[in-house]
């Protein structure tokens, strides 16, 4: 490694803005009326304008090593689409419910498993997976399923529905005290400006239903599927434009462009989805998207020049994955106020969850040069540079 010092705040930096992400664009959803599509056009935006413009203005000025190649595009235009179905899984996720303070961790933890079987369904190394590997596979899922049973919630804030009514508590902590908002369908607490308040409650505080639930854990999963894919996908990208860091990169701005910008846009011409782009707090839900997309980009580029500058995969990825879910979790519950509702069950489910992800990242099978067959004779020793190599070796990264 070139120099640690140089890679390490880039690894942070990484962490630090996918850690953020989830409550970010959380926030987007709530303020543009718990809409769906245009937070989504929000974050394509953000990476239009920076993995598009960013990379198009390297690579006019400065040029970079690499070229085009259409296997290269292929692969990298595909790693753009899972990411950009994967943070429409995030948002749907909120959409039905889901808190970022388990959402997030959830995704955090099974996206490197993904990512684990994904390189070694690419690198054909199922049959060298040792038990421990397997192990982390299981921590990971006990873990889960900890951090959704003793998820954190607000007990000064009660959201209740019954047959379309709809009551809002707030209680005081310091007095005792109440205010109580009731309303008699979801359009009079959205539209009615005295029960503001308590319509950004409802939307932060209001729990899935059974239904919602089922459709929570489908978007996790279909996120984790995605973003654990976007890894090994992109790298093939890469290695097959010749190393190049931002061809790959302006790929997944033009996939995030086409999917997150063009698509949703279309669909709202022809569907009127809830929430409008002016109205309420739509200022702030433009915001804090655009905000999320930022995030979730310079994330990424975080990671690519985290390798350039000599960062290795066994532990650069680790490092993000374990710090990005205690970052989002300590952010929402900071945005929440309920730090006091935490549970000890709670920070050791989470800390089972970034154990076993990290642990599956270590254990992952490696491809590398296949042993010699029993009794084969070694070859002769050779000053030519040919005899140097091991003549059936293959690359780290199975190409």
């Amino acid at each position: 490694m070139r120099s640690i010092p140089l890679v390490l705040p880039f690894v942070a930096l990484t962490f630090l803005c996918w850690g953020n992400y989830g409550p970010l664009m959380h926030e987007g959803q709530h303020g543009m009326g718990d809409s769906s599509l245009r937070p989504f056009i929000c974050v394509g935006m953000a990476y239009f304008l920076i993995a598009v413009l960013v990379p198009l203005g390297v690579l006019n000025t400065q040029g970079e090593s690499g070229r085009w190649t259409i296997s290269g595009a292929f692969w990298a235009l595909t790693a753009g689409v899972v990411g950009a179905v994967g943070a429409l899984g995030v948002i749907m996720a909120f959409k039905f419910r889901g808190s970022p303070v388990y959402v997030m961790p959830l995704v955090f933890g099974c996206a490197p498993v993904v990512n684990t079987f994904v390189t070694m369904l690419m690198a054909r190394t199922y049959k060298e997976a040792r038990p421990i590997f397997y192990g982390g596979v299981i921590i990971v899922a006990l873990g889960a399923a900890g951090v959704m049973y003793f998820k954190p919630s607000s007990v000064n804030i009660s959201v209740t529905e019954n047959d379309g009514q709809i009551t809002v508590i707030k209680k005081n902590t310091t007095d005792g005290s109440e205010t109580k908002w009731v309303a008699a369908s979801l359009d009079e607490l959205q539209t009615d400006p005295k029960k503001n308040v308590a319509y950004k409650l409802y939307l932060r505080f209001k729990g899935p239903s059974p239904q919602q639930f089922l459709l929570v854990l489908a978007s996790i999963a279909t996120t984790a599927l995605c973003w654990g894919s976007y890894g090994p996908v992109l790298h093939r990208g890469q290695s097959r434009m010749e190393g190049s860091r931002m061809r790959p990169f302006l790929c997944v701005g033009l996939a995030y462009f086409a999917i997150a910008v063009i698509a949703p846009l279309a669909i709202l011409s022809a569907y009127d989805e809830p929430g409008e782009w002016f109205q309420h707090d739509s200022a702030w839900g433009i915001f804090w998207s655009l905000g999320a997309g930022g995030a979730g980009a310079v994330g990424a580029l975080g990671i690519i020049l985290a390798f350039n500058f000599g960062g290795k995969p066994i532990f650069v990825m680790p490092l993000v994955f374990g710090c990005a879910p205690v970052v989002n979790t300590f952010t929402t519950m900071l945005v929440q106020d309920t730090f006091g509702q935490m549970q000890t069950p709670f920070i050791a489910a989470l800390g089972l969850v970034i154990f076993g992800a990290v642990t599956v990242l270590l254990t992952a099978p490696k491809s590398g040069p296949k042993p010699a067959a029993k009794g084969a004779e070694k070859p002769a020793k050779t000053n030519d540079a040919a005899g140097d190599r091991d003549a059936g070796g293959k690359s780290s990264d199975g190409e």
